[in-house]
Order: structure tokens, then C-alpha cells, then sequence
């Protein structure tokens, strides 16, 4: 599910843009506003899967109207899907056992193919077609 976050950005002018997440209390910065929003995303998903991962509750987002903010700085929403955001960034691996012919596996391992590998890709392509 989607969510969206305030974001407090601040032109500096030769080094880019600041961005405050005030609800998360947390900054980070872009070489342009652009960049920025990309980085205030990534530091929200960030803090909010770690929060999951150590069984904090991930505060509640402010209204827009209710930041504070100085005269010159852009106050804005930057969405993020934490489920989202966790599939696309976590790395770690499950070992699965898998049933080969041996034939088949003979020649894989003659070959020097790496049966793991060619499982993603053939998962991952079946997984983008179910998404067509």
C-alpha cells in the first residue's frame, strides 16, 4: 500500500537540494530537485523497513499544510510502497532444493552452467509475464 510523506526541500544553492522527512526526522540531499525527491524515497523506504524489521511502528504521516517550513523552501509529498520498496531492495537469498533428472544435471555440471542462475532468470521471466 501506498503512502505518502512531507518533504522539506532546500535549494543550496551549488550543492543541490536538502530534503527534511520531518515525520521521520530524517535528511538527505540530491544534486537536483529531482534527485532529491529519489533520495528522500529511498531514506523513507530505508527507515521504514527497519523500523518493521526491529517491531517500531512507522509514524503516521503529517498533513501537507501542517510542515513548517522557511520563505524559498518547497514543501511536497513523496509516496512510497514499504512492501514494495522491501521486495525491490532485499538481497537475500533462500535455499530452495530442487528436483533435476540426472541426466540433466550430468550434462549442467559438464557444461559448467549454473543451474541456480538459470532458475532466476527463468523465474523472473515467467514472474514479468504473469505482470503482462
Amino acid at each position: 500500500m501506498k503512502t505518502v510523506f512531507p518533504v522539506v526541500f532546500t535549494n543550496t544553492g551549488e550543492e543541490g537540494y536538502v530534503a527534511h522527512v520531518p515525520d521521520m526526522d530524517i535528511d538527505t540531499q540530491g544534486a537536483t530537485l529531482a534527485e532529491a525527491i529519489e533520495m528522500a524515497r529511498d531514506a523513507i523506504g530505508l527507515m521504514g523497513i527497519d523500523m518493521q524489521d526491529s517491531k517500531k511502528e512507522i509514524p503516521q504521516p503529517s498533513k501537507l499544510e501542517d510542515i513548517a517550513h522557511e520563505p524559498g523552501e518547497i514543501v511536497s509529498l513523496v509516496d512510497i510502497d514499504f512492501a514494495a520498496y522491501r521486495r525491490a531492495n532485499d538481497r537475500r537469498t533462500v535455499r530452495r532444493n530442487v528436483s533435476l533428472p540426472l541426466w540433466m544435471d550430468e550434462e549442467a555440471t559438464k557444461a559448467k552452467i549454473n543451474v541456480s542462475a538459470v532458475l532466476q532468470a527463468a523465474l523472473k521471466q515467467e514472474l514479468e509475464a504473469l505482470k503482462a
